[in-house]
Parts: structure tokens; C-alpha cells; sequence
């Protein structure tokens, strides 16, 4: 008779992963979130557009659109349902996360605050009368300086952010410095725009994306910066193992289930530490707009991503038109 215990399986490197940082679903696929289990997810133009053809949304997405067909003004009646459904999708993912949903601010106000600013109060709003608090909403705004001006206009009001796009340091500095409850560095982003040039790096710790975040890290620790970092846009798990111990990652589907099925070490690589005095210059609109000029990568991805995003956003708003119709 064999009394020799069963050994007991090696932890997986997404379960590692969690004992050092905050894992977020980069995705807002109510089966992925739903099997995966986040802290937070995310939703956003693409994701409501997809949205229109599951099952799970289409009691949803009827009603909204009953309630659209009953309203006049095709253009104005398209952009209302859409955003009844951003808020109907964030809510109905709320209800399998512990955490927050970042709800995307429209990427073609991202060069005007108080435009910014009242469409994130209206965001929240629908929110609340749809029974979900503040708290369990973080507010996605790109981070040109009109979006760092609102995002700290909208924290001073209670209202957390979300400030994505950031691509350079001092983007990111700006935002700690405007009290903003989170911002989202883009890893693969970054690596791709020099990747497109030729320019590849011999090793992870030399990968553009993950030095940019790491500097980002130890940047907001020394200065005492309450800020979180939550690394994004990752295109191997190499570069999330690369930034294990980041105060929050999200990443896709895809990657998540590539670290649930991998086992092996993962070794922490940021870790906090003690607040010093903070001697830098505080961030100014000369500053800031100085530093992204000189920046060719930043100014490149930070213009091509919200071209992006006001295109998911036109064409979800063409869907819903066509629908309506």
C-alpha cells in the first residue's frame, strides 16, 4: 500500500503573479472576466461593440434600443444609446468583480477639459441611477494636458481616473502630481514603435516598455506619490513577469490564460520604497508640452491612440445607428 502523500501541484505564474500584484482584465468579455476572476476589468467602445452580438448583453442591448427608437434625432439618439450601454455592460461585469470598471471618457474630447469633465460627472450619474456607486468606477481619460487639467478637476470632486496613454515620464508626472487615483503606462505600445524601426532590445530588461514602467514605479515611490501604476498593453508574458510587483497589471485574456497554464519561478521586480523629498520641478503646461514635443515615440502613440479610440467609438456608433434603424 503506497502511503507516500500526493505532491502537491506548483503554483501556476498567474497565481504568483497575484501574491505581488494586482491582476485587472484587460478585457470587459463577460465569459473571460467571469473565468478568469480580476480584481477590475475595463470597458470601452470596442468591447460595447462586440458586446452587440452576445447573448448575454441581448436583453440589454433590446431595451436600450427600444428606448432609442422612441427618441428623435438619429445622430444625438446613436451617441445616447451608446453610452446607455457602456454603463448597462460596466455595471453587469461589476456584478462578477470584487474591484472597478474604468469606463472610457469619448477620445474625441480628449483636448478639451470641461468637455471631459462633464461627460465623466455624466458617466457617473448614469452609474448611480443605475444603482452603482462612484467608488466601483474609475473614469478612463487620455492623458494630454487637457485630460491631466479634468482628471484633476474630477478627483477634487471624488470622481477616480484612470489617465491611459501614457508614454512619457513626464505625462506620468503630471498625473501624480494632479492627484490622479491611477495611470496606465503602455509596455507594448512603446516596444512596437521601436521594434518598427529596427530597433530591438537584446533582452527584457532592456525592453524599452519595461524600463519605461520600472522608472515610472520608482519614480512615484520615492516621490511618496499615492498614485497607482498599472502596466498595460502587453504583447508577451515575458514583459509581465518583467514588471511583477507593479502595483497592478492588466492584462488580455489571452496572456492570463498563458500564466494560469505556466508554472516555474516568478521572481518580484519592483518593490516600494522609502518616500524622499521630492526636489523635481513641479509640472507645468510648458513642461509638459515641451517634453511630449521632444518625445517623437510619445507624441506618436499618444496622437495614434486617441485616433484609435474615436474610431472604435465612430464605429459603435454607426452599429447602433444601423441597428436603430
Amino acid at each position: 500500500m503506497n502511503t507516500q502523500p500526493n505532491p502537491v501541484a506548483a503554483p501556476s505564474k498567474l497565481a504568483q503573479l497575484r501574491e505581488m500584484s494586482v491582476v485587472v482584465a484587460d478585457t470587459g468579455d463577460y465569459a473571460a472576466v467571469q473565468r478568469l476572476r480580476p480584481i477590475d476589468c475595463t470597458t470601452n467602445p470596442t468591447i460595447v461593440r462586440k458586446a452587440l452580438d452576445l447573448p448575454v448583453y441581448a436583453d440589454l442591448i433590446e431595451a436600450q434600443l427600444s428606448w432609442g427608437r422612441a427618441q428623435s434625432g438619429a445622430g444625438e439618439v446613436a451617441a445616447a444609446v451608446a453610452d446607455r450601454l457602456t454603463i448597462g455592460v460596466g455595471k453587469k461585469l461589476l456584478s462578477l468583480i470584487p474591484g472597478r470598471v474604468s469606463t472610457e471618457v469619448d477620445a474625441d474630447l480628449s483636448h478639451d477639459t470641461e468637455a471631459t469633465i462633464a461627460k465623466a460627472r455624466e458617466f457617473i450619474a448614469m452609474y448611480a441611477e443605475n444603482g452603482v456607486e462612484r467608488e466601483r468606477v474609475l473614469i478612463k481619460i487620455a492623458a494630454t494636458w487637457e485630460g491631466v487639467r479634468a482628471a484633476a478637476q474630477l478627483q477634487r470632486e471624488g470622481i477616480d481616473c484612470n489617465l491611459t496613454l501614457i508614454f512619457n515620464h513626464t505625462q506620468a508626472l503630471a498625473c501624480a502630481e494632479a492627484g490622479v487615483f491611477l495611470v496606465s503606462p503602455f509596455v507594448g505600445r512603446i516596444l512596437d514603435w521601436h521594434v518598427a524601426r529596427g530597433q530591438l532590445p537584446p533582452s527584457i530588461d532592456e525592453d524599452p516598455g519595461v524600463v519605461f514602467v520600472r522608472k515610472v514605479y520608482g519614480t512615484f515611490k520615492r516621490r511618496g506619490a499615492a498614485t497607482v501604476v498599472m502596466g498595460a498593453s502587453f504583447r508577451s508574458t515575458a514583459q509581465i513577469e518583467a514588471l511583477a510587483g507593479c502595483d497592478r497589471l492588466t492584462i488580455s485574456p489571452e496572456l492570463l490564460d498563458r500564466l494560469e497554464q505556466e508554472s516555474g519561478p516568478v521572481v518580484r521586480r519592483l518593490t516600494p520604497v522609502a518616500a524622499e523629498r521630492n526636489i523635481d520641478q513641479a509640472i507645468d503646461e510648458t513642461r509638459f508640452r515641451r517634453d511630449l514635443a521632444q518625445d517623437a515615440m510619445a507624441t506618436d502613440k499618444l496622437r495614434d491612440g486617441i485616433d484609435i479610440f474615436a474610431r472604435d467609438l465612430a464605429a459603435l456608433r454607426d452599429d447602433i445607428a444601423a441597428k436603430l434603424r
